[in-house]
């Protein structure tokens, strides 16, 4: 078995007999991977509380045929200030299960690992309300489809946006208005958030616009997984 070291952001963890634990990793240079942490459920584990989901890791594994190894797993980052706020953890939690769902495992993919923990950054420093939002719009531009929201899908016009179709794959004006109604203020945010202004976006206030944002970014998301995501509940 190879040994390769790695640096990885904890996604998800599944208990594995009575001591070991399957963690999911998203890695800076190997994609998602998948690896067994031997006895780290056992009070005496030097790494266990290194290895919950949020944390920020530089990793030391070998590489198996179907789960890989953890032999190493030095805290770069423990997010405390995530772990301590119940909402700031719901809302980090989200963004884990998006990244899981979208992620191949051992497929790379740098800039959604970077994505990921610069908005992790983002969460413990300033809890926005668009914090979510706006993380699920980026992945989703990242993976090739960004929807268009500077001007109508059907007849490019600017003016008038009313509607949101991720079928059509973005805004509508009045005359080809389908899918779900969006305010002329939603509509701005869209175009802050897509169109490099996002810093901007997340300074926004929790408003009916913001709301309406977060939702549709949720509904967009599932529509591209063809699944419901199990935690958005939790932020209701």
């Amino acid at each position: 078995m190879a040994l390769y070291r790695d640096q990885g952001i904890v996604l998800r963890t599944y208990k594995l007999g009575e001591a070991d634990r399957i963690v999911t990793f998203i890695t800076e240079r190997h994609g998602k991977v998948r690896a067994v942490a031997k006895g780290v459920r056992k009070t005496k584990s030097k790494f266990g509380a290194r290895l919950e989901p949020t944390s920020h890791v530089a990793l030391q594994l070998y590489e198996g045929r179907e789960l890989d190894i953890v032999t190493q797993a030095e805290s770069i980052d423990h997010f405390k200030a995530i772990r301590e706020d119940l909402d700031r953890l719901t809302r980090a939690v989200t963004m884990l299960e998006a990244v899981d769902q979208l992620s191949l495992e051992r497929e790379p993919n740098p800039d959604l690992y970077r994505m990921l923990l610069g908005a992790l950054r983002t969460v413990a420093a300033k809890n926005s309300a668009l914090v979510v939002a706006g993380f699920h719009w980026k992945i989703l531009a990242l993976e090739g489809f960004r929807p268009q929201v500077e001007s109508c899908v059907v007849c490019d016009t600017p003016d008038g946006l009313v509607s949101f179709d991720p079928t059509e794959g973005g805004l509508l004006c009045g005359e080809h208005r389908r899918g779900t109604r969006v305010s002329p203020q939603a509509v701005e945010l869209l175009q802050q958030i897509l169109g490099g202004r996002l810093a901007l976006a997340l300074e926004a206030e929790s408003s009916p616009a913001t709301h309406e944002v977060d939702n549709l970014a949720t509904r967009v998301m599932e529509h591209h997984l063809e699944r419901r995501l199990r935690s958005v509940g939790l932020l209701d």
